[in-house]
């Protein structure tokens, strides 16, 4: 491992290089609509560092200037009912713990304001969402006009907006200055010592745990996991109320209130980053394994003159196939958001499209790229007549 790089979360010069990707596409959830797009679109390297200070995990290589957050960045999980079962009961949850009834909340990274419109609604609170992806034409709903919603980046300019709640779903992960932003957070917020803190990113234990190579994409810039998180947000003027994962592990959940103090010396869990080390150096020594099984068996697959399919043409799908490199082998990522289909996948050009196609292209292997969605999907194959094989990464 190659050292001194220096750390965007705790500032120590302590990063050491682990892992390396060549030429994975910059985005991965951006509306492509011709084939000869997707397959030229711009691309990074991804060189991830392992900090020995704090436990934070960054790309080194990341360039901010390369990404376009703009109406053309569909990343909604909004059409899996399994997804929404979990958004709903999470909102209901925060309501309850909180009382967030006819209060004013504030989501950064909104997305299509899907979950800031189910805390307005459940709660009848009025809300504040910032992102520059927002397609004003989606909102729908009846809470809308106790809604607002600013279509930029958050930021200390907009910090005479106040809130009770703060929340960032799947956001932070995609900001490279993490300190910064966070500090900043605190700062916007003043003396306003009860507003509650609530930030959801993916957690990377997992993903070393499980050789989750598909899950370690250009967007995402930042990984935590609860050491890295916990230390942050204390280091930048929070006491931390509760640090827990959702979603089968997937995500990691923190929630907090600013400290009165500022700290300056900040201690780390030990135990807890110890075992992180373990975890990247499980990653290091068995992750090119995962990915020869991978080869194999989709060789296998065209050796038995099989179709396959992905489902899911986000971000797991498009680093699934470009690490692996696939092109031809397989043809069609398959995709319940609507307006995703006719679009194409970044980097390696399948085309995306309806659950309703396999039935004309009737495949013999399905690879889900979240196995969360399992049976959901097994539940539509079986509605459609398809009896392909569900295989999970």
């Amino acid at each position: 491992m190659s050292e001194n790089y220096k750390c965007p979360n705790c500032g120590s010069l302590s990063m050491s290089v682990f892992y390396e990707l060549e030429k994975p596409p910059v985005h991965s959830v951006l509306l492509l609509p011709t084939r000869e797009e997707a397959l030229h679109y711009p691309c990074g390297d991804i060189v991830l560092g392992f900090c020995h200070t704090c436990g934070f995990i960054a790309n080194v290589a990341f360039n901010p200037a390369l990404h376009e957050y703009s109406s053309k960045y569909e990343a909604t999980q909004g059409f899996s009912p399994t997804f929404n079962v979990f958004h709903r009961r999470l909102a209901q949850e925060l309501i309850g713990r909180y009382d967030l009834h006819h209060k004013d909340i504030i989501e950064i990274g909104c997305g299509q304001g899907e979950f800031l419109t189910m805390l307005c609604e459940l709660g009848e609170n009025r809300g504040i969402g910032f992102d520059p992806a927002y397609i004003p034409e989606r909102m729908k709903s009846e809470a809308k006009e106790r809604i607002t919603f600013i279509q930029d980046f958050y930021s200390e300019k907009y910090a005479a907006y106040k809130a009770d709640f703060i929340c960032c779903k799947m956001t932070l992960e995609h900001i490279q200055n993490t300190a910064d932003f966070i500090s900043a957070v605190r700062r916007s917020i003043g003396d306003q010592l009860k507003t509650i803190v609530f930030f959801q990113v993916p957690d990377i234990t997992r993903i070393l745990r499980d050789l989750a190579f598909w899950d370690i994409y250009y967007e995402h810039c930042s990984y935590f996991s609860p050491v890295s998180l916990t230390y942050l947000f204390r280091k930048c003027g929070f006491n931390i109320i509760d640090v827990r994962t959702e979603y089968e592990g997937q995500y990691l959940i923190i929630e907090a209130t600013p400290d009165a103090e500022y700290r300056t010396a900040i201690p780390v869990q030990e135990d807890e980053l110890a075992q992180l080390r373990r975890d990247v150096t499980y990653f290091v020594d068995h992750y090119q394994q995962r990915l020869a099984a991978w080869q194999q068996e989709l060789e296998k697959i065209n050796q038995n003159g099989q179709r396959a399919v992905i489902w899911g043409a986000g971000s797991k799908g498009v680093t699934f196939l470009t690490t692996l490199k696939i092109r031809d082998q397989i043809r069609y990522a398959i995709d319940i958001n609507p307006y995703k289909h006719g679009t194409y996948m970044a980097g390696t050009g399948q085309e995306i499209v309806a659950p309703e196609f396999l039935q004309l292209y009737k495949p013999d292997i399905v690879i889900v790229m979240n196995p969360i969605y399992c049976e959901e999907i097994q539940q539509i194959l079986n509605k459609l007549g398809i009896t392909a094989k569900l295989m999970p990464v």
